[in-house]
């Protein structure tokens, strides 16, 4: 079984660990409502060594993700809950200030467990809508309310529901809008980052703020070109970059040998030509979607879209 490395995230509990690597075991089809995850894809990773896995009420996992660890604990496979770092997070259409306690309590249920170990707000949007359904429409996006969003957060906190907070998909901008006004600062800002859409900024803001970056990974062809040097995978070259970037790295794969060599990313490290040569990479944001799935083009979308896109 493969051991991967911990680093620090601020919490209730003072600082915790932080499993440097994520399972997230999400899919477009699982969104869509027609297959998810099954527990025994999360029992396997667990067998495999992974302890902190990605989660969100969007993806409609959270269910076999409790249900599985529920049945890692029976079979021994783990000691306690407390060996699973569970990572979880606020959908659209909760983002008002008096549906967040009751969306996370939603979470606690379907996972089966007392706590989550971190709470995200999903994107820094609100949608008009009752059940999750795409396309989203264009009257049902509005700007979320982030201060009141925010204390709802804190207020999971401080209730015991979640150990840590933070966010996904905020900019600068908005993540400096949250520190004005938190009681209680972000411990993490999870987006989009890979070799050929570095974020260094945003990266570099967040690092200066112990709001830690939680990240995807992408390939292109300079990797396959180190990969084939290295006699490793594109992925693990991308993964491996990532992790001397310093951040923690939500990774999805339900192959159970990709998953082990998603693994194999300790014990070796790319060179400073091979730095380098990432470094060099030409910058392209993937097109923008809502969890795999696209909404209507509107303003407020586009300016979340235009920060985003800041150097």
């Amino acid at each position: 079984m493969a051991t991967i490395p911990y680093t620090m995230i601020s919490s209730s509990e003072g600082t915790r660990p932080f499993p440097v690597i994520a399972l997230g075991p999400a899919s477009e089809s699982g969104i869509a409502g027609i297959e998810t995850v099954a527990p025994s894809t999360v029992i396997e990773a667990i067998k495999i060594g992974y302890r902190h896995f990605d989660t969100a009420a969007l993806y409609q996992t959270e269910k076999p993700v409790g249900e599985a660890i529920a049945e890692a604990l029976r079979l021994g496979l783990i000691k306690s809950r407390s060996e699973i770092f569970i990572t979880t997070k606020l959908w659209c259409n909760s983002a008002d200030r008096h549906l967040v306690l009751p969306a996370i309590k939603q979470s606690l249920k379907n996972l089966g467990v007392d706590y989550i170990d971190l709470y995200l707000i999903h994107w820094p949007l609100k949608f008009n809508q009752e059940e999750i359904k795409f396309p989203i429409p264009n009257e049902q996006v509005a700007a979320i309310d982030i201060k009141a969003v925010w204390e709802g957060m804190e207020e999971c906190q401080n209730l015991g529901l979640t150990k840590s907070i933070g966010v996904s998909n905020f900019s600068i901008k908005r993540i400096k809008e949250i520190l004005s006004f938190a009681k209680i600062p972000p411990a993490v800002n999870q987006v989009e980052m890979n070799p050929v859409w570095q974020q260094k900024k945003l990266n570099g803001f967040c690092k200066e703020n112990n709001t830690w970056g939680h990240n995807r990974v992408m390939e292109c062809d300079i990797l396959q070109e180190i990969a084939k040097s290295k006699g490793k995978t594109v992925a693990q070259i991308s993964l491996r970059w990532l992790y001397e970037q310093g951040v923690i790295i939500a990774i999805k794969s339900f192959n159970t040998e990709r998953m082990k060599q998603n693994l194999d990313i300790f014990g070796w490290s790319l060179t400073e030509e091979e730095l380098n040569k990432i470094d060099q990479i030409p910058q392209h944001r993937r097109c923008y979607l809502i969890g795999g799935l696209a909404i209507e083009h509107n303003d407020i979308f586009a300016e979340i879209d235009a920060e985003l896109d800041e150097k």
